[in-house]
């Protein structure tokens, strides 16, 4: 069973709050949780964050992983700092920030070859046309 630190959101409708929890990775956001370790409220001036420190470096050591917003919550709270010094990981088990997919552009399919000398043709002529325009004005400026 894979064990996930997370916030699952309560409060009213526009007005949220968070608790941090230890859960399943399986369960919905809302769902079945193991244990509340926490609250973060980010609609007070300034964001309340209230973690049991025990509890959830507990948790890490035995291997439950934080996501990004929670590991986020950990860092500030000073879990984040307690649980590298007592196990010595730097940072195995927090979550890399996730990074967009480059979009990949498909390169449009050529022209039937018929249509590409079609397409020269036109211009070709005025570029014979520029220079007979070009060639009677440098005669008269001599």
């Amino acid at each position: 069973m894979a064990v996930k630190i997370r916030l699952m959101r309560v409060g009213k409708k526009k007005q949220p709050t968070y608790r941090v929890v230890v859960s399943d990775e399986r369960s919905p956001r809302d769902g079945r949780f193991i244990e509340i370790i926490g609250q973060y409220a980010p609609r007070q001036d300034p964001s309340h964050i209230e973690v049991d420190t025990d509890r959830a470096l507990h948790w890490l050591q035995h291997g439950a992983q934080p996501t990004e917003s929670a590991a986020k919550i950990l860092e500030v709270a000073g879990v984040w700092d307690a649980y590298k010094t007592a196990t010595g990981k730097d940072a195995a088990a927090k979550p890399k920030p996730k990074t967009p997919k480059p979009k990949v552009v498909k390169p449009e399919p050529e022209a039937p070859a018929a249509a590409a000398p079609a397409d020269e043709a036109p211009a070709e002529e005025p570029a014979e046309e520029a220079a007979a325009e070009v060639a009677p004005a440098e005669e008269a400026s001599e």
